[in-house]
């Protein structure tokens, strides 16, 4: 049963193509032709016939937001102008900046396909870029990424370097590893003006961390939550879903995550990806939809947390993540307060702000604002100054008291929706200034040919 359509790409030649959500059973799946490589079709939504339907899930119009100056012309069409060009729909609410490829791991699944050499861009160009993001997003949540980005020595100067633009919140996305080693690393990025970090954590489990990151490294990523409380950061804990790895383990994540307190802010989960470096061939893909982790949660928190808690998000395309804001109640969570907006939690609507048709602009406002909000120094409030009932909801719950629940599901070669990129709002800054959407920059095809990543 044809249950949408959309366009595509060709995993081989990356070609642009009509393609089909096409329901199979208790499966939607994305369908599509090449006249020259033939068809492909990958599982994007197992709802087993239950709550969330993907009909329900992709309801509602949207109201676009195109940027206020493209920087590049549309010539090729979506996804080959990026820059971002005129047709995209969604402002920034995070500008990701790559500032190395070096890593102090291995994994056998990364997106960058760090390892323990790689560029590192200079200090004068991490500031053009900087400069760039902020001259078309303003102040934006700006994330500093890699690669690993504490394999830097300069990183207190580039942390601030960030925080001196105005960006409404400087995070940092990490493995974790020297903030647990080395002493009063974590309190020296906060002094530089770091706001939150962006923590890899698969599970309370060294098997897990050998499996997905190359080495037993629990005791480190422990150890960098405890520097991380000492030195006044915000923590979002961040698992990439492996089936078969820790797909069976999300309610212990969960408990183990709300019961380290008012610091950690959330958990977050990312059904791995096939881009970059991956296991498996990409047809044999181990995929995990979103309804298949909103169930899961439901089952293995023995009931903190319902399926029925998750919204679609207001910001980015609905297909691409889920999510919800919790009160803490001790140890545990109580009934949803509210549904956070983008990914991991980055924004929240409640029902008297929430319309049928959703404004793009002020989707990309109003998550630009809980992200700074909520996921910064946990001591602070620094609720933004925004009249209406949004603000509001900030002020009466207390940043302390939240905690947010959510996933996204990346793209790739045989995923890969045109719909769901023009609607992106996590931007790569390009070397050169382009912001690129994060699915666009990382797509490869079966052969390994990039769209964006590696090239000029």
């Amino acid at each position: 049963m044809l249950e949408a359509r959309t366009q595509s790409l060709c995993p081989v030649c990356l070609r642009r193509l009509d393609a089909f959500y096409v329901r199979e059973g208790e499966a939607v799946f994305l369908c599509k032709t090449c006249p020259e490589h033939g068809e492909f079709k990958a599982p994007v939504w197992r709802d087993n016939g239950e709550v969330p339907l993907f009909a329900d899930w992709r309801k509602g119009s949207r109201i676009p937001a195109y940027p206020a100056r493209p920087a590049v012309e549309v010539r090729h069409g979506c996804p080959f102008d990026c820059g971002l060009c005129a047709e995209h729909a969604q402002h920034t609410c995070t500008g990701l900046i790559e500032v190395t490829q070096r890593c102090s791991l291995r994994c056998p699944i990364c997106f960058a396909r760090s390892g323990r050499s790689g560029h590192a861009p200079s200090p004068e160009t991490i500031a053009r870029q900087m400069d760039a993001l902020f001259a078309a997003s303003g102040s934006c949540n700006i994330q500093l990424s890699g690669g690993e980005p504490t394999e830097r020595e300069d990183l207190p100067d580039i942390v601030a370097m960030a925080a001196s633009r105005g960006f409404g919140l400087v995070q940092l996305n990490s493995n974790g590893l020297r903030l647990g080693t080395e002493e009063n690393y974590a309190r020296r990025l906060r002094e530089a003006g770091l706001d939150s970090v962006y923590l890899q954590f698969d599970a309370v489990s060294d098997e897990v961390c050998l499996a997905l990151r190359g080495r037993k490294c629990l005791d480190e990523k422990l150890a960098a939550i405890e520097a991380c409380r000492d030195a006044g950061l915000g923590v979002v804990l961040v698992c990439t879903l492996v089936r078969g790895v820790n797909d069976g383990l999300l309610g212990d994540t969960l408990r183990w995550a709300v019961a380290q307190g008012q610091h950690v802010r959330g958990l977050h989960i990312q059904p791995v990806s096939s881009f970059g470096r991956f296991p498996w061939e990409l047809e044999a893909a181990p995929r995990i939809t979103l309804p298949e982790i909103m169930t899961a949660l439901e089952v293995q928190s023995s009931g903190m947390v319902h399926a029925a808690d998750f919204h679609a998000p207001s910001c980015e395309h609905s297909m691409c993540s889920f999510s919800a804001v919790y009160a803490r109640e001790g140890e545990g969570l109580s009934a949803p307060i509210g549904a956070a907006c983008c990914s991991g939690g980055s924004g929240v609507k409640v029902e008297d702000v929430q319309p049928q048709s959703i404004d793009n602009a002020e989707g990309s406002r109003i998550s630009r604002a809980f992200t700074a909000a909520h996921w910064r120094n946990a001591t602070q409030e620094n609720t933004p100054s925004l009249h209406d009932a949004f603000s509001r909801f900030l002020s009466q719950s207390g940043t302390a008291r939240r905690f947010t629940l959510s996933a996204m599901a990346f793209q790739d070669a045989l995923s890969f929706d045109i719909e769901r990129v023009r609607g992106c709002c996590i931007h790569v800054v390009h070397e050169d200034g382009r912001l690129v959407p994060f699915c666009a920059y990382n797509l490869t095809s079966l052969g390994g040919v990039s769209l964006y990543r590696g090239r000029p």
